[in-house]
């Protein structure tokens, strides 16, 4: 996409020229406003004081300052320096919470406290500050000065603790995993797409202390984690929702609660996404659009998995032949996108004739904020109105609620073993402002070689969302284009990806539910650890709860600085245990191997037997269970839908809760009845268990019966000793108890 890069090149200088000229809106606004206006000035003492049921009004000589409570935990301040308050998102980003809670307000002479059931916002009166506290009395912030405005900015500033770290700002390029203190966090449309960008940023944050901060505007904001914290957006207004939670999950759940939840992909949304120009490639040489079809095939004859096909990514590639292209594609199991390159205006259209997956660029170039939201919500929306099947759309640049619509796509990149490094913490560190589907192409879309796209497509295997990009280097990006061995070592990461998906589709479920998504930053499972903030952590991350992925970014067959934080863990290759907290240095990783390793109490749900595609799927699959046992209880439960339609919205789903049991007589599983029902759901099934026990049972017992040396084996040499056990086919709408009795 050279044209893009030079395009929006243009685009950013144009935006840095203008920026000074235009108002939170965009419009035009005098270039030399008069000295008064450029001057800073600070909220002066209180004089106004009057409530209106969950709402407070506060009066500062020419200044309002408005606090609405819109749930117990979650408080909105405003201030309007001239007395008027006005709101630029409207209604497109915050979502209605329901009837506000219960408040109250006390007059304790120097300030006013203004309470719900779980917070209470002091407000100084001399000068006006404010100072957001729990119920209990425990501090969240306090502000060391009044807010603060000039003629096009208005900043924030708080106290630091002593220990206090910051997460957040969306998707920042090369950041965000690890705490942003002492660090400056640009948030706005930069069209940066390399290291120390931010393409696909949100104005929020949240911080160790146990709150969170939704700036509600478009306008650009810096945040400045020093000492003291400055946060400022560029508008002449100031609008804030506070969110608060005992953990990090707490206080992104009630972030997304307040701005909505991530939407849940398509089953083939989590399969690898293959994109090129297939209408003059000028590139690649004349080609058509059924040429797509062409290299479909290429995936079905080196058995590699395939979920969709963006069939005309290019600037000026155009399509034809749509019906018989989603005709073709289908029968190759693989879903049709295309991308929006001639706006919405078609999409009906094209849905109807298949498209199932839009790709939000080209027509979409430019001012990111509302325009980028609201392109992603019309797609989103587009494939909806027009089809069962579930929205889904990707993205280069959105704003907070995008999370709701879209794969977040960090753009165009090259493939380099530096684009491997920085993307590390990029896309976990996303998950701590809400954004659950946040990716990049494998190897870039320029460059590249047969060893980083090895290494690219490794750990991008543990993200939800992958896709190859075409047309734009100097080799075809599909994984099988570089040959041995580079093609089996790819196909084994993506059929370990396919084997995955009920673990990653669970997590994408949970992530729907409580807006928690499932790449995740060691801070956000071990916010005690003082090493999950810092670089030691860094180039790592967590593919939902129970996998730890630490990828290989160098050309060595050696990784060093693994840190493994608290429990036990379990090298998935070898089945080699190490206790945490400990960091591993000298891990051999030749380029077969990813730095992979499994937390004891997982309980893992997989579809074995090395299929392509959620389609190979049949009525009597079995389903696996590969568990890792902790001493005391450990459970995970499978979620399950039909992978396509709407239906799980109104409750067309099943969940299934494997609970492991540890004590000094042995292991015992309960997989406890699969509950709830969908079109397509298995009414029986075998179950394979594999169980990490690294000794030898005495006895196993199904359902009480013991069960002959035949039925069930222990491996040894299976990656540290392996207990195997098949279930025949036994119906889903049952208990199943297994015991390995020493």
């Amino acid at each position: 996409m050279r044209r893009f890069r030079c395009r929006t090149a243009l685009a950013a200088a144009l935006l840095g020229l203008l920026a000074p000229l235009a108002g939170p809106s965009g419009t035009a606004r005098a270039q030399f406003p008069d000295q008064k206006e450029q001057q800073e000035r600070t909220v002066g003492d209180v004089t106004g004081f009057s409530t209106a049921g969950p709402v407070f009004h506060l009066r500062a000589g020419e200044a309002a300052a408005r606090v609405t409570f819109v749930a117990a935990d979650t408080v909105r301040v405003e201030l309007a320096p001239d007395g008027r308050f006005t709101d630029p998102t409207g209604k497109d980003i915050v979502l209605p919470q329901g009837p506000p809670p219960p408040t109250r307000w006390r007059d304790r002479g120097d300030r006013y406290e203004l309470s719900s059931p779980a917070l209470t916002l002091r407000a100084y009166k001399s000068p006006l500050r404010f100072a957001l506290h729990r119920a209990d009395g425990s501090l969240l912030w306090a502000e060391t000065k009044g807010l603060t405005w000039s003629a096009d900015r208005t900043v924030q500033t708080l106290a630091r603790g002593a220990a206090e770290q910051f997460y957040g700002a969306g998707m920042q390029n090369g950041r965000g995993n690890t705490s942003h203190r002492g660090r400056t966090v640009e948030v706005g449309v930069d069209y940066n797409w390399d290291d120390g960008g931010h393409p696909n940023s949100v104005p929020f944050y949240l911080s160790s202390a146990g709150y969170g901060v939704y700036r509600n505007t478009y306008a650009p904001n810096t945040y400045s984690f020093g000492d003291p914290v400055t946060t400022t957006a560029r508008e002449r207004r100031f609008d804030a929702y506070y969110v608060a939670g005992r953990t990090p999950k707490e206080v992104v759940g009630r972030y997304t609660k307040l701005t909505g939840r991530p939407f849940l992909p398509p089953l083939y949304g989590l399969e690898i996404g293959d994109s090129d120009c297939y209408l003059h490639n000028k590139n690649r040489g004349e080609r058509r659009t059924l040429d797509a079809l062409k290299v479909a095939d290429g995936y079905v004859e080196h058995d590699l998995p395939l979920g969709w096909m963006l069939v005309n990514d290019g600037y000026g590639c155009g399509y034809e032949n749509l019906a018989e292209v989603n005709r073709g594609l289908a029968g190759r199991k693989a879903a049709m996108g295309l991308w929006t390159e001639d706006g919405l205006g078609k999409l009906a259209d094209q849905v109807k004739a298949g498209q199932r997956v839009a790709k939000l660029d080209v027509a979409w170039v430019g001012d990111g904020y509302k325009f980028a939201l609201d392109g992603c919500k019309d797609a989103y929306r587009g494939i909806e109105d027009n089809s069962d099947a579930r929205g889904f759309t990707w993205a280069p640049e959105s704003w907070a609620g995008a999370q709701r619509c879209g794969v977040q796509w960090s753009g165009d990149q090259k493939g380099s073993w530096e684009y491997i490094r920085w993307q590390i913490p990029t896309y976990a560190g996303a998950t701590m402002s809400g954004l659950a589907y946040t990716t990049g192409d494998v190897d870039g879309i320029f460059g590249g070689s047969p060893k980083t796209y090895v290494r690219d497509l490794q750990w991008k295997a543990f993200l939800p969302a992958v896709m190859t990009m075409d047309g734009w280097a100097p080799s075809d990006k599909q994984p099988w284009r570089y040959g041995e061995p580079y093609t089996s070592v790819n196909r084994k990461y993506l059929k370990l990806k396919e084997a995955l998906l009920p673990y990653m589709y669970s997590y994408a479920a949970e992530a729907a539910r409580t807006g928690v998504g499932p790449v995740r930053p060691l801070a956000l499972e071990y916010p005690g650890d003082p090493k999950a903030a810092t670089e030691a952590a860094k180039y790592e991350f967590l593919s939902g709860e129970y996998f730890l992925v630490a990828p290989v970014y160098r050309d060595s067959e050696v990784r060093d600085g693994i840190y493994l934080p608290e429990g036990t863990w379990t090298d998935y290759w070898t089945g080699r245990r190490y206790e945490g907290p400990t960091t591993v240095d000298g891990y051999r990783a030749p380029l077969d191997t990813l730095p992979l390793f499994v937390k004891a109490g997982a309980n893992i749900p997989m579809w074995p037997g090395g299929i392509r595609s959620h389609r190979d799927r049949t009525a009597g699959s079995p389903l696996a269970w590969d568990v890792y046992p902790a001493a005391g209880t450990s459970a995970f439960t499978l979620y399950e839908d039909d992978g396509v339609t709407r239906e799980h919205r109104t409750g067309a789903y099943a969940e299934q809760t494997l609970t492991t049991r540890t004590t000094d007589e042995g292991v015992t599983l309960e997989l406890g009845p699969s509950r709830g029902t969908f079109r397509g759901k298995q009414a029986e099934r075998p179950y394979e268990f594999t169980v990490h026990t690294g000794g030898a049972p005495g006895r196993v017992l199904l359902d009480g019966r013991e069960l002959p040396a035949g039925q069930w084996s222990y491996d040894p040499a299976d990656r540290g000793g392996v207990v195997h056990v098949t279930t025949p086919a036994r119906p889903t709408d049952r208990p199943l108890s297994l015991v390995l009795a020493h």
